[in-house]
């Protein structure tokens, strides 16, 4: 048994190279053989978002706090809120991140396929991100 004291893993900025904006990632647990599940909670600022991105074993989404967006390639950009959770399937382009006004949180959890949890993309433009004419209330 491993107990994970709140508080005892560094929060870190999320990388300039896979998100745009202020983004938060609080680790809350990696997978110990032959587990393959991984977590964190992330947190972005009004106007942040991931780059495009795909998992070999899909992603659940839980949000936590605020209000946010999602969107899978060629789909519209769908609003999430706290309370929702998201399943994304395996190998699908996606993105997520806050509104341009709100903040949103969220607890992400994925599988590791050979080591890898997430394979990323080009980012997310700001007109991708702004297009509200493909956008679906949830």
């Amino acid at each position: 048994m491993n107990i994970k004291r709140a508080g005892s893993q560094s929060s870190t900025r999320g990388p300039n190279e896979y998100f745009t904006g202020t983004v938060r990632i609080d680790p809350l647990f990696r997978p110990e053989n032959p587990a393959r599940v991984a977590g964190a909670s992330v947190t972005f600022e009004p106007g942040a978002r991931t780059a495009w991105h795909t998992h070999p074993l899909g992603q659940t989404l839980i949000v936590t706090y605020g209000r946010g967006w999602v969107q899978r390639l060629d789909g519209p950009r769908e609003e999430i809120k706290q309370g929702d959770i998201v399943w994304i399937p395996p190998t699908e382009k996606h993105w997520h991140g806050a509104t341009s006004t709100t903040a949103m949180t969220h607890i992400a959890i994925q599988e590791q396929l050979d080591g890898n949890t997430v394979k990323w993309l080009e980012k997310v433009s700001d007109e991708q991100y702004g297009s509200t004419e493909n956008s679906k209330k949830k």
